[in-house]
């Protein structure tokens, strides 16, 4: 009897520990989940046809941006074109930006080409945010100190974005390089 007692309880003690790891393990995931969910609804608030205005280097500018999901939803793509020409007729300035939520880090990943330069894909040329409210906070860091910070700040009110890009000296002092603001066309 007292056998039998005995596996009845281990028994019950099994299931009870099966339970459990199942509850917890399903509640991680649904925070995990949630958290995911939150950040990709705010990032597609970016989708959509822009015009952007401000200033970058101290210049007033004007850019048309397209900004998509792509790849099955799991890139935002950022068309950012400048309404300037050169002395080609091309565009002063042109980017192509690919977003990804990073689920391991719990930040998005950024990674920003543009007709400036091109890059060698350095890991410093791969930007991070960790999104703060209704904002992702981007840094590109060097290997010197010295970096980029650029905040995408939604206003939910304005249903506008704003992006502030500072650039960062080995020493950390930072220096404004744009100020901007991008409104739905």
């Amino acid at each position: 009897m007292a056998k039998r007692n005995t596996k009845l309880v281990l028994g019950l003690l099994g299931l009870i520990v099966a339970l459990v790891s199942t509850s917890l393990f399903s509640s991680i995931c649904h925070a995990q989940g949630t958290k995911q969910e939150e950040q990709q609804s705010l990032i597609d608030r970016l989708t959509g046809d822009w015009v952007m205005t401000g200033t970058i280097g101290e210049e007033q500018v004007t850019h048309d941006v397209y900004v998509d999901r792509i790849l099955k939803r799991q890139y935002i793509r950022i068309h950012d074109i400048s309404r300037s020409k050169d002395s080609d007729g091309d565009p002063a300035y042109e980017a192509w930006i690919h977003i990804a939520w990073d689920n391991e880090n719990a930040e998005y990943a950024v990674m920003w080409l543009d007709s400036t330069g091109t890059t060698n894909f350095a890991p410093e040329g791969v930007g991070h945010g960790k999104p703060d409210g209704d904002r992702i906070p981007f840094v590109w860091k060097s290997a010197d100190g010295s970096g980029i910070h650029n905040t995408f700040a939604y206003d939910r009110k304005d249903d506008s974005w704003s992006w502030t890009i500072d650039n960062v000296n080995k020493s950390q002092d930072t220096s404004p390089f744009a100020r901007v603001k991008l409104n739905r066309k």
